[in-house]
């Protein structure tokens, strides 16, 4: 296995080489896997860059100007629909998109067996490598048969930064691995859907409070979130609650009736809360992919950590941004408006 060294290139690639990576899922994985598109281009200006992801994300990673070609993915799809026609043509189509060009690389930074797969099927040029994780780390799904599809496993330490961890592979390819902060969007993520028609009467001032995620032990409490909106009230800040399903908005009218002129917004998709957020004074909320998204654009964004490790997925590269708790230290009210108050000053 590789380990990462600088200056040490195994590989000999073109000027202008054809690179695929594949990062398929979820929303916070695939914001922090793009900081390795940008490494990327620093050291070949002019590379060709794809990536595979899945469908819901497509869009998502179309706002990085240097992606050449977004292939779409759509197993969780495709699994449900087996016996239909239609969703053998799909998988054709991903095969045909795999097959367009030979690849100088192949960066496959899932570490899961379906993502080795896809890596493994695409076309490459002679000794091109398939480079992947060659360990698990900490707190990430990581398949041990997945190492048997790359031609270049790349060990990493085992607490790793979901960050980190990409740039370490694409590390792997360049010979150095970069020590400047890691970007992510491009210029246009800056304004997107911020004049959607969803915003039209958005209060002046306000904070967006992202309340929901899928894992039961990472949320904050219900009395938590009273007491933080009276706290912003009392800042002249409006708390807006966004919520995805029943449960959420379930969840979030609950928090609006004990948080005084909180409102709980009309359901909105992943590209239309670029919006929301460029136009928030400050982001709060927990462990999920629109707080991460969030802390990529560098807005005032505090995260809340209650049951998942910080080291993880923290956002380290801006003094806009906050992290407040730890797995099994559940913030208290008072942190997270401090820190709220903190990074709304680093914003102005």
């Amino acid at each position: 296995m590789i380990q990462v060294k600088p200056q040490a290139v195994p590989f000999a690639l073109p000027e202008r080489p054809r690179i695929l990576l594949v990062k398929v899922s979820s929303l916070g994985d695939v914001v922090h896997n793009m900081p390795l598109v940008h490494d990327l281009r620093a050291r070949w200006p002019h590379a060709e860059i794809d990536w595979v992801v899945e469908e819901g994300y497509v869009d998502l990673v179309r706002l990085l100007p240097d992606v050449r070609r977004v292939i779409p993915f759509a197993l969780r799809r495709w699994r449900k629909r087996f016996y239909q026609s239609a969703t053998w043509r799909q998988v054709g189509a991903l095969r045909d998109a795999l097959r367009q060009d030979s690849y100088d690389a192949v960066i496959e930074s899932q570490g899961l067996l379906k993502t080795a797969v896809v890596a493994r099927a695409a076309w490459r040029a002679p000794a091109a490598p398939i480079i992947g994780l060659g360990n698990a780390t900490q707190g990430s799904g990581y398949e041990p048969a997945a190492r048997l599809l790359y031609t270049a496993p790349v060990r990493v330490p085992r607490q790793t930064h979901s960050v980190r961890r990409s740039r370490l592979l694409g590390a792997a390819l360049t010979g150095v691995e970069p020590t400047e902060p890691p970007r992510f969007f491009g210029d246009a993520a800056q304004t997107l859907h911020v004049d959607d028609p969803i915003w039209a009467g958005l209060p002046a001032r306000y904070a967006v409070c992202f309340h929901a995620t899928a894992g039961a032990k990472k949320k904050w409490a219900v009395s938590n979130w009273h007491a933080l909106g009276r706290q912003l009230l009392a800042d002249g800040l409006v708390m807006l609650l966004p919520w995805g399903n029943e449960a959420e908005r379930r969840a979030a009218e609950e928090i609006a009736a004990g948080a005084p002129q909180a409102r709980v917004l009309p359901r909105f998709s992943v590209m239309q809360g670029f919006g929301l957020i460029n136009r928030a004074e400050v982001v709060i909320g927990v462990d999920t992919g629109l707080v991460h998204i969030a802390a990529a654009l560098c807005r005032p964004t505090v995260e809340i950590y209650t049951a998942t490790w910080r080291w993880k997925t923290e956002g380290y590269w801006s003094d806009r941004i906050a992290n407040v708790g730890d797995d099994g230290t559940v913030p208290s009210v008072h942190e997270v408006i401090a820190a709220a108050r903190r990074v709304s000053r680093a914003g102005h």
